[in-house]
């Protein structure tokens, strides 16, 4: 395939899971309110995901506290803590030991996974989960598990990682944008 229509493909793809994202419009004013409360309530709202998840979530929250005085933090941002926990423990834990720390009955807690099955993103949901905070998990492909641990969650069901890497972040901008 040339380049001019890999191109074309590309974005038409995209056009496609737009498409797609639509139909979960409900869903995502759901999860536009769940944060206008925890910005109205002053609760944190913490963001995580692995590689270029991990690179939406350090980006969404700069967008959620810069433009719109969320509380947002992501845990992806504290590497000296992140490599400490993966070589004494596990790489599994470095998100929900993190939130052990850190989270409150009420938080609201976005775990973003391209997949839906990064196990490190799993186990922070369900402590979270634990600890009475508000779960939401950006998936791709079918969803994985986190569709089903998490409260709410938007899956880009497109079987290709950057798609469902490039949706996460329009979804996380458009959210940014619906809170007052």
């Amino acid at each position: 395939m040339s380049k001019k229509g890999f191109i074309k493909k590309y974005l038409d793809e995209s056009i496609h899971c737009i498409e797609l994202l639509k139909g979960q419009s409900e869903k995502i004013e759901k999860i536009s309110n769940i944060l206008q409360n925890a910005k109205n309530n002053k609760k944190k709202v913490f963001l995580f995901g692995n590689g270029g998840s991990g690179s939406t979530a350090s980006h969404l929250v700069c967008d959620f506290a810069k433009f719109r005085n969320v509380k947002a933090f992501a845990l992806t941002d504290n590497l000296p803590l992140i490599t400490a926990w993966s070589n004494d423990e596990s790489y599994d834990v470095i998100f929900s030991k993190q939130l052990r720390n850190l989270a409150e009955k009420d938080d609201v807690v976005i775990g973003i996974s391209g997949s839906g099955k990064s196990k490190n993103i799993i186990e922070a949901v369900k402590l979270a989960k634990e600890k009475g905070c508000i779960t939401i998990g950006f998936a791709g492909f079918d969803g994985g598990t986190l569709k089903d641990v998490a409260d709410e969650c938007i899956v880009v069901k497109i079987n290709n990682m950057q798609h469902s890497e490039d949706m996460h972040l329009l979804v996380g901008h458009l959210i940014a944008l619906l809170l007052e």
